[in-house]
């Protein structure tokens, strides 16, 4: 195997953790929400679920760090890999998959850059556990979340693909005979 399949066997192996970890944040979430809500959703305690989202949404945050600095490679492989499959083995929504965890890396990536302005324009003694400081980071994870729920609920595509990709027949492989030569014997004489 290349470095480079190893490298992204390694993002498809974070990919798989960030899926699990994000449905397990999910799960949590949807049990905490059903039962600090009334039938019409309203929290009972909008400050404590508002804590609460903002749990929420810190820990996708941290689960994505792993996938984030390859999720433009993986993104890119899944992509190249669609196109090189035959038709049979697509499935239709993969296609709309890649374009909206495409859409929402464009949105993570514009909001990366935005998170690092605002801090680095806090004041110089703004840290973790620093009101300002903390303040900032939860507001940057709150206008993630949605991106990368995008990516907890379609990133699975992008193992799908490259699961079809490596269960496809090789275009370098060469097509299989309609039938089988006859095998002759010692005269020339044809066996069956």
């Amino acid at each position: 195997m290349s470095p480079s399949s190893d490298s992204h066997r390694a993002l498809l192996i974070e990919l798989g953790r960030f899926l699990r970890d994000s449905q397990k944040i999910l799960d949590a979430w949807n049990a905490y929400s059903d039962e600090h809500t009334d039938l019409d959703g309203w929290p009972y305690d909008e400050d404590a679920y508002g804590r609460r989202a903002g749990m929420r949404d810190a820990a996708t945050a941290e689960a994505f760090d792993s996938v984030r600095d390859g999720a433009h490679h993986l993104l890119a492989t899944a992509q190249t890999q669609l196109a090189q499959l035959p038709a049979h083995a697509v499935q239709n929504r993969w296609v709309w998959q890649l374009l909206v965890l495409r859409e929402a890396l464009d949105r993570l990536d514009v909001l990366h850059e935005k998170w690092l302005r605002t801090r680095d324009s806090l004041p110089a003694d703004a840290r973790p556990g620093n009101e300002a400081f903390d303040d900032a980071l939860a507001e940057h994870h709150a206008e993630a979340w949605s991106c990368l729920d995008d990516w907890g609920t379609h990133g699975h595509a992008v193992r799908d693909i490259n699961a079809a990709a490596r269960h496809a027949p090789s275009p370098l492989a060469p097509p299989p005979t309609a039938a089988a030569a006859p095998v002759t014997g010692r005269a020339g004489k044809v066996r069956s």
